[in-house]
């Protein structure tokens, strides 16, 4: 049973629909996933089955029926989606993604040439059975998008039936929302956030200084996407100010302080 003792930042409850933790799985097994759930189902909102493993995952079916009993929602990848419409078999993939259990897909461009218009036809089509969470900003290493070019974009999605939108920050934090050396594009952010309004946008963030950034600037319920999954209760501690990074906690008055 979690201890009471400390003054602390109010978090919603399951299920949220802000201050969302949002976790990339890059093909942990049945046990590990069992294990992360065990501890950490408290503050997990969306698993995402990164990029094409849930293709290839024998235990797929059991991860699932773990994320499922814990209250987790399940996403496909957007990586998958992509190769899928490539080979125009985007229909058959969200038909297998339904029929696995998955109730949340990640509609991206950032693997294979996609124009915007096809990219909302894809969100329109997959929001007919899921949850959309549509990506925004490139993958590649030193392509910048600048940030009057995202909240175009961004509007677009949430109108062809996106319920948030996820800024790209990939697995190392140094790329879309971000420069090479992992730092916060404000300008980025701030057109995002004012854009489409800050509950409505996931921002990946896989390092804890990057978590830290995002919580200091609008609180601890934003919505933070691709935690790694050992890092779900560091990131808890984060939000409620349990770290140093993050910590509001008033100085105590000293015994004896001759100070006026």
């Amino acid at each position: 049973m979690p201890a009471g003792f400390l003054d602390l930042p109010t978090r919603s409850a399951k299920p949220r629909v802000v201050g969302l933790t949002h976790v990339l799985d890059p093909g942990a097994g049945r046990i590990a996933t069992a294990d992360v759930l065990a501890s950490a189902a408290a503050h997990l909102d969306i698993w995402k089955v990164g990029w094409g493993t849930a293709y290839v995952d024998t235990a797929l079916p059991a991860k699932l029926a773990l994320l499922a009993e814990h209250g987790v929602a399940a996403c496909l990848g957007g990586t998958l989606l992509e190769i899928a419409w490539a080979q125009d078999r985007a229909a058959e993939c969200l038909a297998w993604a339904r029929d696995a259990g998955f109730s949340h897909v990640e509609v991206s461009r950032g693997t294979v040439a996609m124009t915007l218009a096809e990219k909302h036809a894809l969100i329109r089509r997959a929001a007919r059975s899921f949850t959309v969470l549509a990506e925004v900003g490139a993958k590649a290493p030193g392509e910048q998008l600048a940030a009057r070019h995202w909240p175009a974009e961004c509007r677009a999605d949430l109108d062809a039936g996106a319920q948030l939108v996820v800024t790209e920050g990939r697995q190392s934090g140094t790329v879309g929302t971000f420069d090479a050396a992992g730092r916060v594009r404000p300008d980025v952010v701030e057109a995002v956030a004012t854009a489409v309004g800050v509950e409505r946008v996931l921002f990946e963030a896989p390092r804890a200084a990057q978590q830290a950034w995002f919580i200091r600037r609008f609180g601890p319920e934003v919505n933070l996407g691709n935690v790694a999954l050992g890092d779900v209760l560091s990131t808890e501690t984060l939000r409620l100010g349990l770290r140093s990074d993050t910590a509001l906690a008033p100085r105590r008055e000293l015994a004896g302080s001759d100070t006026a």
